[in-house]
């Protein structure tokens, strides 16, 4: 699965702020859908989360959304 996240809070303004991750693909348990997801954005919301949040201990990256 791919998601967008960051390694570090930084200006946004910077090459690699937002990076492609690749998650491994989830699995639908009990009452879950998977869903087939065809195209995402990152809002302003998600900027500002970034540009202020570093990802937990023992976290590569943090995964917005």
């Amino acid at each position: 699965m791919k998601a967008v996240g960051y390694t570090k809070p930084q200006p946004i303004s910077k090459t690699d702020s937002l990076i492609d991750i690749t998650l491994p693909d989830p699995v639908a348990i009990g009452r879950d859908l998977l869903v087939e997801v065809k195209a995402i954005s990152v809002n302003p919301v998600d900027t500002k989360a970034r540009n202020s949040g570093a990802p937990g201990n023992g976290q590569a990256y943090k995964v917005l959304g």
